[in-house]
């Protein structure tokens, strides 16, 4: 009678935080977990309960599973709003619960998932999948070194969970050695794209996790995720299940099993993402026909880049995480890859949503220097931190005349239109993202 109550609890919450305008994804949870800290455990679940995780890429791997699911038949939950703690998942599994029967309501539970907290969700073997994106420095004063993140997560799983990891990623193909259970690797293979050394200097993987001898790379896709082998042992990244081949950027096309697959954006982690979902969908059974019609009809945009339009000058948003030097250079090398003229905007009002460190060394990993270009008229610096990214930003020997340090966020659309030229790229966090597009919104129904 407890769980029921609390179940009903959940979802009057719920209501009423959506009564109040706000979305009520994290608050009911914390109130229910507060009063009952082992309600997740008195749920009955579906067949399915899938995790998806790792430093970057769940988001967007996580709405396109969820796309290609609910399509192929299944009835899926999922934490489309991308909260992914405990509070958030409390929330989201009671308001799709039966009170009465304490049964979800679904085919499939799937979660976008912290690397870092998967066991304060969920017990160990409750998953029956797992995706793991990769794993790389991102929020350091939080996660600390990547070889934290990789035990949190091996110490979270169960040997009846079945693993998915990208064999492109050292640090994930370690877990074929400590998993004991299904394993199911996916990669990309040699591309155009690719360059024989490292394309950003902060690596975070070059020493083989087996024996630590320096690991040999025959190619780099980005960061430390390419094609490699130890020069000692046996530990390599060696034929995948799925890979992911002919990559074409420009046209937007990649092939898996000798078929043409679209991907919805022209960057490099879309193939990631594709493959991704691809692998997943494959291990739950569903045919290469359905992933065709569906991955190809994908009509989401990228979670990383939303396009509008601004004075007849299009916007490119890239949302660039903080504390992740590897999200920033995409950002940069996208950028960078554009000749044209071009003008930038970035900065961020918090280093993180969860704690208050302010750390920002990070900055210093990233390269800042991509954006010595030619191409680029203006960069205009917003946010509580911009004079930091300034300092940053003089320090990477970018023409001053060039940065605009922006102190009244009021005036940088008019300052934007008045004082710059070329299509317009973002490189913000997700703090500024909704703040910056509302503005642009705002001067085009003026």
């Amino acid at each position: 009678m407890r769980t029921t109550l609390l179940i009903i609890y959940n979802k009057l919450l719920t209501l009423f935080c959506k009564l109040k305008g706000s979305a009520g994804s994290v608050y009911p949870g914390s109130k229910v977990k507060n009063i009952d800290k082992d309600i997740l455990k008195k749920i009955k679940y579906p067949k399915y309960i899938i995790g998806i995780t790792g430093s970057s890429g769940k988001g967007s791997t996580t709405s396109l599973v969820a796309y290609i699911l609910k399509n192929a038949g299944y009835k899926v939950v999922w934490n489309k709003s991308g909260s992914n703690l405990l509070n958030a998942a409390v929330t989201l599994i009671l308001n799709n619960t039966n009170p009465f029967t304490k049964k979800m309501n679904c085919d499939c539970l799937l979660m976008e998932l912290d690397e870092s907290y998967i066991s304060t969700i969920f017990d160990k073997n409750v998953l029956t999948h797992l995706l793991i994106t990769n794993i790389t420095r991102d929020q350091p004063a939080r996660n600390g070194h990547p070889e934290i993140i990789l035990e949190k997560i091996i110490n979270s799983i169960g040997d009846n969970t079945h693993v998915i990891i990208n064999a492109d990623d050292p640090f994930l193909n370690r877990i074929k050695y400590t998993h004991h259970g299904l394993i199911t690797t996916y990669g990309v293979g040699k591309t155009k794209y690719d360059t024989s050394s490292p394309i950003n200097k902060s690596v975070d993987a070059c020493y083989c996790p087996i024996c630590h001898n320096k690991l040999k790379y025959y190619y780099y896709h980005t960061g430390h995720i390419g094609k490699y082998k130890c020069t000692k042992c046996d530990f390599a990244r060696e034929k995948v299940n799925f890979e992911a081949d002919d990559v074409d950027l420009k046209k937007q096309f990649i092939t898996i099993n000798n078929s043409i697959y679209h991907i919805n954006k022209d960057v490099f982690f879309a193939v990631y993402y594709t493959l991704a979902a691809y692998t997943l969908c494959k291990t739950l059974g569903l045919s290469d026909n359905i992933l065709k019609k569906y991955l190809n009809d994908y009509p989401m945009e990228s979670k990383r880049m939303k396009e509008y339009v601004l004075d007849n000058r299009n916007v490119y948003m890239l949302e660039s995480k903080n504390e992740n030097n590897l999200s920033y250079y995409e950002s940069l090398h996208y950028i960078n890859g554009i000749h044209e003229k071009k003008t930038i905007i970035m900065g961020f009002d918090n280093v993180s949503r969860r704690y208050k460190f302010n750390d920002l060394s990070w900055l210093y990993d990233v390269e800042f220097e991509l954006l010595n270009d030619k191409y680029v008229d203006k960069i205009f610096i917003i946010g509580r931190f911009r004079y930091d990214i300034l300092t940053r930003l003089s320090y990477a020997n970018i023409d001053k005349d060039k940065l605009i340090l922006i102190d009244n966020l009021d005036t940088l659309i008019n300052r934007v239109k008045n004082e710059s030229t070329g299509n317009i790229y973002t490189m913000l966090c997700f703090d500024m993202t909704s703040i910056i597009r509302k503005k642009i919104m705002e001067d085009n129904h003026e």
